[in-house]
């Protein structure tokens, strides 16, 4: 494979560039929304700007480590695949090391946040790190890398419980659980896409464990999400106005599923990108519910 490194200082910074994913800001969103869940259920509206940026900062430099970290992983794997081989650690434009240390300094980066927030959150901000850095790696020894991506961009929830001085209760744990089976679900679709090329190189993958039963599984994991997002609306009296907002969602699962009956990669991608609306339809049914309260 032919190999190119980046010269001059511009090219070296839109190499971290496409590394951090900062051109696909899809992973971003999907972190972004449930953490919004969480910070106005636990702050019974919205929070104070003095929480609400440091979260959602926080969320953008840990979702850019964690690129990092998952294309140091992946890099000897990621240039047999047709929609990674041109990833800039696949590639050669910058190497390893490179990656290492961008992902230290957004984790510092992320760390200097939780001095604005309480000092509970720092405690629970290590299991964040624990699962961001052991997730890339997950797909070398389990059929469940899923499981492991859902752990991790659900942790935001608790943070987000205790960075408004609440404790994370059973509502923080169905918000949580309900996220993660979502994940699974939408990363299922993901890794659809590149199954053939997982099967070849021996990655592992939900999609390969589901087999024939992908769709299925899927939708189940979908139907799970939403009756446990159904319960936490439900306990925090937020129906029937957030019902609405996830009847929105079901529909859409119900269109996703359709789309996708043939297993086509390009449109099992569609699927996983289209989930950007799904959190942004569960926030807005949330804020809908307690404005009308």
């Amino acid at each position: 494979m032919q190999t190119q490194v980046a010269s001059t200082w511009r090219e070296r910074f839109q190499a971290y560039y496409y590394l951090c994913r900062f051109d696909k800001p899809i992973g971003t969103e999907l972190v972004l929304w449930p953490t919004m869940w969480a910070l106005w259920i636990a702050a019974k509206g919205m929070p104070a700007l003095g929480i609400l940026i440091p979260m959602i900062l926080g969320v953008i430099f840990m979702r850019a480590a964690g690129c990092a970290i998952n294309d140091f992983a992946d890099r000897k794997v990621d240039g047999h695949v047709e929609r990674t081989k041109t990833r800039p650690l696949a590639s050669g434009i910058i190497q390893p090391i490179e990656a290492i240390w961008v992902f230290l300094v957004l984790v510092l980066a992320s760390a200097c946040l939780l001095f604005f927030l309480p000092v509970e959150t720092f405690y629970w901000s290590f299991g964040a790190l624990f699962l961001a850095f052991i997730y890339p790696f997950m797909k070398r020894y389990t059929h469940l890398p899923q499981v492991f991506l859902g752990a991790a961009f659900s942790w935001s929830i608790p943070m987000a419980y205790t960075a408004v001085g609440q404790t994370p209760d059973l509502t923080c744990w169905l918000l949580y659980f309900g996220n993660l089976a979502w994940t699974v679900a939408y990363d299922t679709q993901y890794a659809i896409t590149d199954r053939e090329y997982d099967l070849k190189i021996g990655v592992k993958s939900t999609a390969i464990l589901f087999g024939k039963y992908d769709l299925q599984i899927i939708g189940l994991l979908q139907l799970s999400s939403l009756l446990l997002l159904a319960w936490a609306f439900w306990r925090e009296q937020l129906l029937p106005w957030a019902a609405g907002g996830l009847f929105v969602v079901a529909v859409d699962f119900i269109y996703q599923a359709v789309k996708t009956k043939d297993r086509d990669p390009a449109i099992c991608f569609w699927a996983f990108r289209h989930n950007r609306w799904v959190g942004l339809i569960i926030w807005l049914g949330i804020v809908l519910a307690q404005l009308l309260a």
